[in-house]
């Protein structure tokens, strides 16, 4: 259910939560949704609860006197949701449909509690005079503003780009991947499984005590040995499995893809031990990240420490991506398209790629403004992971390919501009074609600048 609503509800949801938890009720009820919205409230929002001087702890007692007979029996650290919650959680999805929203907004939540009427909310808004109905009539003309903005032009494109990164061959190219794989399969023979899983790459990965992705890991506590002995306990593998088996199992196979993509955004061509790990915590399934919640891992902490050396060595790719994420938040967006790769570019200022758009004139200014245009503002500030489009995804996966093909240690701003190049329909296309350039003048610019 909770894939279609933006960072903020969401936020919203887990404060009903947490409500609930701290009022010591039995169940999230929708008069729990009502105080989290007051507490999480920002913009038009909170303007609408300054407006009618609504006190959060003058409101957070009312809703306490109501639901005062609802106790929790024991402690709970999660409140389940009770049926009155998830029948408004419902409403709240058929309302974004209605208004043509991608995504379910906070505001949809606000516009369903002021229209629930199985709960108290109601007579509790009475209490304090909140007009009910004026609040109603701004939410819904905010949801309908903003729901033509929050759509991408190329994420509903049905015929996108399906790479499928991974082969053997792949995984076996380079020198470092090489070794992990030959003795994780080696690892195989002393167990009963014939299908390399998740458990085997990061047992092998932790062998190499020298490297330095191990240090980190060791830090984090997950050694070697501390790995194997949860391993041991491992009586089922279930969970690597949600398909058909293959030469990897399902999981380890969307682990190895997400590596593959996670090398592509930090730039390397090489997928390396870091990039293995990365992708095991983006995947968040299979036999080794259950061993990694079993020693307490904090994915987030691990993650940052992974990342920060490849930061260090300032990488020409990730510094743009960096940016790319940077210009889709000041666009109020979780979505990098290939127009914030442009961005990315342009913002970068010392690569290939930036001179060849100065050459042709394109600034970084004019460029925002015509993307603007197109793709129009979001309505939130995310906080949390920005995913790519699948054609932003297939601009890296053409950059990858050409930095390869030139023999190069790392994607740079001259292969993702040429790969921009190879998307006629992207976005960021577009936006070039209507700053008065195209395609075969920046692919000349390219060959002109790396020639001198």
């Amino acid at each position: 259910m909770f894939e279609k609503f933006t960072e903020k509800a969401i936020n919203a949801v887990t404060e009903a939560q947490n409500q609930a938890s701290l009022m010591d009720n039995a169940l999230v009820q929708p008069e729990h949704l009502l105080l989290a919205i007051a507490k999480e409230a920002k913009g038009v929002s909170q303007k609408i609860f300054k407006a009618q001087n609504i006190n959060f702890e003058e409101l957070k007692e009312a809703v306490g006197k109501r639901l005062r007979f609802e106790k929790a029996e024991s402690p709970q650290e999660a409140r389940p949701f009770s049926n009155e919650f998830k029948q408004l959680l419902k409403r709240t999805l058929d309302l974004a449909n209605k208004s043509g929203n991608s995504f379910v907004l906070f505001e949809h939540l606000f516009i369903a509690v002021l229209n629930d009427k199985t709960s108290y909310i109601r007579r509790i808004l009475e209490q304090f005079n909140f007009n009910i109905y004026e609040s109603r009539e701004i939410l819904y003309k905010l949801v309908e503003k903003k729901s033509k903005k929050l759509s991408h032009p190329e994420i509903e494109d049905t015929k996108e780009f399906e790479s499928s990164y991974l082969t053997a061959d792949c995984l076996f190219e380079y020198e470092e991947s090489s070794k992990i794989f030959e003795r994780a399969v080696s690892k195989l023979s002393a167990s009963n499984y014939e299908i390399l899983g998740t458990e085997q790459i990061i047992s092998s990965i932790l062998e190499d005590k020298e490297s330095d992705i191990v240090k980190i890991l060791n830090n984090e506590g997950i050694t070697l040995e501390a790995f194997e002995n949860e391993l041991s306990k491992q009586s089922s593998r279930a969970s690597e499995f949600e398909g058909k088996k293959v030469i990897f199992t399902p999981n380890a196979f969307v682990a190895m893809n997400l590596a593959i993509q996670a090398a592509k955004e930090l730039g390397s061509l090489e997928i390396k031990p870091e990039h293995m790990i990365l992708g095991l915590l983006k995947a968040k399934k299979g036999v080794a990240y259950d061993i990694f919640k079993a020693l307490n891992v904090d994915e987030n902490s691990l993650g940052e420490e992974i990342v920060k050396p490849i930061e260090k060595q300032m990488p020409q790719a990730l510094t743009i991506l960096k940016l790319a994420k940077q210009e889709a938040r000041r666009l109020g967006r979780n979505i990098v398209g290939t127009e914030m790769i442009l961005l990315g570019i342009l913002n970068e200022g010392m690569g290939v790629g930036f001179k060849v758009l100065n050459e042709l004139e394109i600034n970084i200014k004019d460029a925002r403004q015509v993307i603007e245009g197109l793709i129009g503002y979001g309505n939130e500030y995310y906080e949390t992971e920005i995913i790519f489009t699948k054609r932003a995804k297939k601009v890296l996966e053409i950059a990858w390919e050409k930095a390869k093909k030139h023999c190069k240690s790392r994607i740079l701003s001259e292969h993702l501009l040429y790969a921009i190049t190879m998307e006629p329909q992207s976005v960021a296309m577009k936006a070039l074609e209507q700053l008065g350039v195209d395609a075969v003048e920046i692919k000349q610019g390219i060959l002109k600048e790396i020639e001198r």
